[in-house]
């Protein structure tokens, strides 16, 4: 699924949507060069939690926990992170495996550590806006997609003539 989000307001609403559909579970790697809007979209999906207020990225401290109306947000940021076994010292492998929703910003670097995601967004500069290119991973991720293609409020945004929910 390919969206296109003109500006900042758009992407915070459209990671509001990708929170909604994700129903608080689940892992999300997001990928995108310096300043792709990775952690936009972050503040977006925990906003669909009722999370007020900045979202920093966690890139200092590796990740941030956020506890939410009934759902626990584990807001990663790895590019930072000089080893992969550096998230075995955080803690990392509890955190992923709770039932929980895990966003992981620069999941490249924790390759060969981390687990398979449910989806992949990948974000790319677009003119004066964002390219967000969403890919299942496993079943939830393309109940996701299917959720996401089925929400009015994307459908200006979905860059393909059918909104195809197939990765």
């Amino acid at each position: 699924m390919l969206l296109r989000l003109d500006d900042e307001d758009r992407q915070v609403a459209f990671g509001a949507c990708l929170g909604r559909a994700l129903e608080g579970y689940g892992r999300v790697h997001l990928t995108g060069e310096l300043g792709a809007g990775k952690t936009t979209l972050t503040r977006g999906i925990l906003r669909a939690y009722g999370h007020i207020g900045a979202v920093k990225s966690p890139t200092y401290t590796l990740v941030e926990p956020y506890e939410l109306t009934g759902v626990l947000v584990h807001h990663f940021d790895l590019y930072r992170l000089g080893d992969p076994e550096e998230l075995e010292f955080i803690g990392g492998r509890d955190l992923l495996a709770e039932d929980a929703l895990c966003v992981i910003e620069w999941p490249e670097r924790g390759e060969g550590w981390l687990p398979a995601p449910d989806l992949t967004v990948r974000l790319s500069l677009a003119e004066e806006g964002r390219e967000a290119l969403l890919e299942a991973r496993s079943a939830h991720g393309r109940a996701v997609l299917e959720r996401l293609v089925s929400m009015p409020e994307l459908a200006p945004c979905l860059t393909n003539a059918e909104g195809d929910a197939a990765s």
